[in-house]
Protein backbone atom coordinates (compact mmCIF):
# COMPACT_ATOMS: atom_id res chain seq x y z
CA UNK A 1 0.00 0.00 0.00
CA UNK A 2 1.24 3.49 -0.81
CA UNK A 3 1.05 5.70 2.27
CA UNK A 4 1.62 9.48 2.26
CA UNK A 5 3.20 10.67 5.50
CA UNK A 6 3.37 14.36 6.34
CA UNK A 7 6.96 15.32 7.04
CA UNK A 8 9.29 18.20 7.86
CA UNK A 9 11.99 16.75 5.59
CA UNK A 10 12.50 14.65 2.49
CA UNK A 11 13.47 11.21 3.82
CA UNK A 12 12.36 8.34 6.07
CA UNK A 13 14.19 9.78 9.08
CA UNK A 14 12.52 13.19 8.81
CA UNK A 15 10.23 14.26 11.65
CA UNK A 16 6.51 13.86 11.04
CA UNK A 17 4.83 17.22 10.41
CA UNK A 18 1.65 17.33 12.54
CA UNK A 19 -0.08 19.49 9.90
CA UNK A 20 -1.68 17.90 6.86
CA UNK A 21 -2.59 20.60 4.34
CA UNK A 22 0.36 22.81 5.20
CA UNK A 23 3.05 20.20 5.87
CA UNK A 24 6.43 20.78 4.25
CA UNK A 25 6.68 17.42 2.45
CA UNK A 26 4.72 14.30 1.70
CA UNK A 27 6.90 11.20 1.90
CA UNK A 28 5.01 8.56 -0.06
CA UNK A 29 6.13 5.10 1.01
CA UNK A 30 5.32 1.69 -0.40
CA UNK A 31 4.65 -0.06 2.92
CA UNK A 32 5.74 -3.45 1.54
CA UNK A 33 9.04 -2.51 -0.13
CA UNK A 34 9.85 0.69 1.83
CA UNK A 35 10.62 2.44 -1.47
CA UNK A 36 9.67 6.08 -1.19
CA UNK A 37 9.52 9.42 -2.91
CA UNK A 38 9.54 12.75 -1.09
CA UNK A 39 7.48 15.52 -2.65
CA UNK A 40 7.35 19.14 -1.53
CA UNK A 41 3.79 20.04 -0.60
CA UNK A 42 2.59 22.39 -3.34
CA UNK A 43 -0.36 23.60 -1.23
CA UNK A 44 1.66 24.53 1.88
CA UNK A 45 1.47 28.25 1.12
CA UNK A 46 -1.99 28.30 -0.49
CA UNK A 47 -4.21 31.22 0.47
CA UNK A 48 -7.05 28.81 1.21
CA UNK A 49 -8.13 25.23 0.59
CA UNK A 50 -4.74 23.74 1.42
CA UNK A 51 -6.26 20.53 2.83
CA UNK A 52 -8.40 19.61 -0.19
CA UNK A 53 -5.56 20.60 -2.56
CA UNK A 54 -3.19 18.33 -0.62
CA UNK A 55 -5.66 15.44 -0.90
CA UNK A 56 -5.78 15.88 -4.69
CA UNK A 57 -1.98 16.03 -4.81
CA UNK A 58 -1.36 12.80 -2.88
CA UNK A 59 -4.20 11.04 -4.68
CA UNK A 60 -2.56 11.96 -8.00
CA UNK A 61 0.61 10.30 -6.72
CA UNK A 62 -1.17 7.04 -5.88
CA UNK A 63 -1.51 7.34 -2.09
CA UNK A 64 -4.08 4.96 -0.61
CA UNK A 65 -3.65 6.18 2.97
CA UNK A 66 -2.17 9.08 4.90
CA UNK A 67 -0.42 9.36 8.23
CA UNK A 68 -0.38 12.76 9.90
CA UNK A 69 -0.78 14.47 13.23
CA UNK A 70 -4.07 16.27 12.64
CA UNK A 71 -6.75 16.87 10.03
CA UNK A 72 -8.88 19.96 9.60
CA UNK A 73 -12.53 19.77 8.58
CA UNK A 74 -12.00 20.51 4.86
CA UNK A 75 -9.14 18.03 4.54
CA UNK A 76 -11.13 15.39 6.40
CA UNK A 77 -14.10 15.87 4.08
CA UNK A 78 -11.89 15.64 0.99
CA UNK A 79 -10.16 12.50 2.30
CA UNK A 80 -13.50 10.82 3.00
CA UNK A 81 -14.72 11.69 -0.50
CA UNK A 82 -11.53 10.32 -2.08
CA UNK A 83 -11.64 6.95 -0.32
CA UNK A 84 -8.15 7.43 1.11
CA UNK A 85 -7.69 6.09 4.65
CA UNK A 86 -6.43 8.57 7.24
CA UNK A 87 -4.41 7.79 10.36
CA UNK A 88 -3.89 10.60 12.85
CA UNK A 89 -1.98 11.11 16.07
CA UNK A 90 1.51 10.81 14.58
CA UNK A 91 3.87 13.48 15.82
CA UNK A 92 7.28 13.91 17.37
CA UNK A 93 8.50 10.82 15.59
CA UNK A 94 10.18 9.99 12.30
CA UNK A 95 8.40 8.98 9.10
CA UNK A 96 9.83 5.48 9.49
CA UNK A 97 8.59 5.20 13.11
CA UNK A 98 5.14 6.54 12.17
CA UNK A 99 4.84 3.88 9.50
CA UNK A 100 5.71 1.19 12.07
CA UNK A 101 3.12 2.61 14.48
CA UNK A 102 0.49 2.37 11.73
CA UNK A 103 1.52 -1.18 10.80
CA UNK A 104 1.20 -2.20 14.47
CA UNK A 105 -2.25 -0.63 14.85
CA UNK A 106 -1.05 2.13 17.20
CA UNK A 107 -2.42 5.06 15.18
CA UNK A 108 -6.10 5.90 15.13
CA UNK A 109 -7.93 5.64 11.82
CA UNK A 110 -9.82 8.88 11.52
CA UNK A 111 -12.94 9.73 9.54
CA UNK A 112 -13.45 13.22 10.97
CA UNK A 113 -11.48 16.36 11.71
CA UNK A 114 -9.15 16.36 14.72
CA UNK A 115 -8.66 20.16 14.78
CA UNK A 116 -10.70 23.19 13.78
CA UNK A 117 -10.49 25.18 10.56
CA UNK A 118 -7.21 26.96 9.82
CA UNK A 119 -5.33 25.20 12.65
CA UNK A 120 -2.31 24.57 10.39
CA UNK A 121 -1.83 28.29 9.82
CA UNK A 122 -0.98 29.03 13.45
Amino acid sequence: MKIAITAKGDNLDAEVDPRFGRCQYFVIVDSETMEFEALPNESASAMGGAGPQAVQFISKHGAEAIITGNLGPNASQAINASGIKAFTGAGGTSVREALELQKNGKLQESSSATVGSHAGMK
